[in-house]
């Protein structure tokens, strides 16, 4: 049985991914090119260094910290999916809030828990005050399936700083 809850900032540290699979085995991603979007063969496994998680504990923690969103699926007591949102509202008259992850650990992934976090991420964004959600999302065939399940867009407006950051990633937007 799976449940949801808010994570504390006292429980986000290494141990809490003690069971935590990241693996996501890709072989075709959405590259936009000569301003169309196809998609391309582009084998490889994304996975996560201790570094990553070393850098992801910081970002989860400074999330809660500035007012943030951190939202977890357990399954007997292990962390098997989680979702961020950031505080800060951005992109004009878009009123964007930067949904900054979300992960479902590959032993649990098709069970619902994607979707059940991303729409407590929308309630949570409309409940403080965002018109949309913005995603600067992994461009795997399959991730990208999943947000246009969820009803997202290609963003109107681009954040600047995830294209710098993440020049493959597609950039999208759901109304909240």
């Amino acid at each position: 049985m799976i449940t949801y809850r808010e994570i504390r900032e006292t429980e986000i540290d290494r141990a809490l991914f003690g069971h935590f699979i990241r693996r996501q085995n890709v072989t075709k991603c959405w590259r936009r090119e000569h301003g169309q979007w196809l998609v391309k063969d582009d084998p490889f496994i994304d996975d996560w260094s201790e570094a990553d998680y070393e850098i992801l504990v910081s970002c989860l923690k400074n999330t809660v910290k500035t007012g943030g969103f951190v939202y977890g699926a357990f399954c007997r007591g292990e962390l098997k999916g989680f979702v961020s949102v950031e505080s800060e509202l951005f992109g004009g008259e878009q009123q964007y809030l930067d949904l900054t992850s979300i992960h479902v650990s590959e032993d649990m992934r098709g069970e619902g828990i994607g979707a059940a976090l991303f729409l407590a991420a929308r309630g949570w964004a409309k409940k403080n005050g965002a018109k949309k959600l913005y995603i600067s999302a992994h461009s795997a065939v399959e991730s990208q399936a999943f947000y246009k399940k969820m009803g997202c867009t290609e963003a109107q407006v681009y954040h600047q700083g995830h294209v710098d950051a993440e020049p493959y990633d597609c950039q999208l937007e759901c109304p909240v």
